[in-house]
């Protein structure tokens, strides 16, 4: 066994593989929950967390299976999306003290929605906020994201210490962001990418695409996925091959398996922590999550 050992070692460092007993340490996986989104409507499902009580016991169930952070869209009390400052800065609130989780809202929803009313989400003060990089049609529909917009919220969040979460729906995107960067600086914190995979007109959500966009990034920069439907495991997998993060949750998933319904959030959280720990790269805690990401402190942190 000792000269098998030897071997096996040599083989490892010839091929560039790092040997099992010289290997550093892996990162961790940070674990994004989006539990409601803006898109479902809770007649059609009747176990979607709307409600601020409802989010909170989410936050707090996806928190003890391996979530780090909190990816927010807030709806009205008929269940409606909905971009009300009270309610974003109540939701806020609620999330901090009830959970130790980076709160992120999203400056984005379904409808008719002004570019000010979404700007006016950085108000609520989260940890970070979701900055898209460019528009995609979606369907029928397109998602508008007009570049003077995209530059008034990487300002703005620079202004507040937000740390961004650029929203890439297509590969193009990602060059998108370069711009970004080269002409109006850095954000606070980590530059910082989720990829939203299997839109009907965005980017596909499959192995190759997840591998071209990690060679896009600029240098230094993190990568999270999210697959929409049935494509949110194989780009899960994907993801954690190359060093990437995950985002889960009821927002784009609501079969856990082929005839199977999702039961909640917790459900798709502890799948992916599953997948982090295999992958041994296991869930980072809330903590660790923010000094990776560079979120700034909160008072009461």
């Amino acid at each position: 066994m000792g000269g098998f050992s030897i071997a096996f070692r040599r083989l490892c460092q010839d091929s560039g593989m790092a040997s099992p007993t010289a290997r550093p340490p892996e990162p961790g996986t940070i674990i994004t929950v989006a539990p409601t989104g803006s898109v479902h409507r809770p007649a059609e499902v009747p176990n979607l967390p709307v409600s601020l009580d409802e989010l909170v016991a989410t936050a707090r169930d996806c928190e003890r299976v391996g979530a780090s952070r909190a990816h927010v869209h807030v709806r009205a009390p008929g269940g409606e999306p909905s971009l009300d400052l009270g309610r974003l800065i109540d939701t806020v609130s609620a999330l901090r003290a009830e959970t130790a989780l980076v709160v992120q809202l999203a400056t984005a929803a379904v409808g008719a929605v002004g570019e000010d009313e979404r700007l006016r989400v950085l108000e609520a003060m989260p940890d970070m906020a979701s900055c898209p990089l460019g528009s995609v049609n979606v369907g029928d529909d397109v998602l508008v994201n007009r570049w003077p917009f995209v530059v008034e919220c990487h300002r703005r969040m620079r202004d507040r210490e937000i740390v961004p979460e650029y929203e890439a729906y297509d590969l193009g995107h990602l060059a998108a962001l370069r711009r970004l960067l080269a002409e109006h600086g850095p954000p606070v914190g980590r530059v910082h990418v989720n990829l939203v995979m299997g839109l009907p007109g965005g980017m596909p959500g499959d192995a190759d695409t997840v591998v071209a966009a990690a060679r896009l990034l600029p240098p230094g920069a993190s990568l999270s996925v999210m697959g929409l439907g049935r494509v949110g495991l194989p780009v899960m997998l994907a993801a954690l091959a190359v060093g990437g993060h995950l985002r889960v949750g009821m927002q784009g998933t609501l079969s856990y398996a082929a005839g199977e319904r999702v039961r909640n959030n917790a459900q798709l959280v502890a799948r992916a922590a599953g997948l982090a720990r295999i992958a041994q790269r296991p869930p980072l805690s809330p903590t660790a999550a923010r000094e990776f990401l560079g979120v700034r402190a909160v008072d009461g942190d």
